[in-house]
């Protein structure tokens, strides 16, 4: 768990694909700068396609904020690894983190524009989740 304190709620990107969860990481930092605790993780331990457990759960340390923490996810497999990461974290930090289901670029950013004006996690995660289709 990181030792700085963090104003904003925290954001984590997790995609199959490690270029993916950076190229969108880059483009939320270049929209809002360090004002929202970030981090990313995609691919295998083996630096295939996919997602695990492991690297979710280092996102979640690099990111995390007493605010909460909203994670971003590409597809179903992502979201199943990010519960999986959940499930091990202890609830006393699970309650402080939601799983968006939100388009993973367009969400993280508008999640980042939220959190980086001191939007609570639920105000984050709606926010993001209002750009999912119908």
């Amino acid at each position: 768990m990181s030792n700085r304190p963090a104003a904003n709620v925290g954001l984590v990107i997790v995609s199959h694909s490690p270029l993916i969860a950076q190229g969108t990481a880059d483009m939320v930092r270049q929209m809002v700068g360090d004002e929202v605790p970030l981090a990313w993780c995609g691919g295998t331990a083996d630096n295939t396609l996919g997602t695990h457990v492991p690297a979710i759960l280092a996102a979640i340390d690099r990111a995390w904020s007493e605010r909460g923490v909203a994670i971003l996810v590409d597809l179903g497999g992502a979201e199943t690894n990010s519960e999986m990461a959940l499930e091990m974290i202890g609830v006393e930090r699970a309650r402080r983190i939601r799983i968006c289901n939100a388009p993973i670029v367009e969400g993280a950013i508008m999640a980042a524009t939220e959190a980086s004006g001191g939007a609570s996690l639920e105000a984050v995660v709606a926010t993001a989740e209002e750009l999912s289709p119908l």
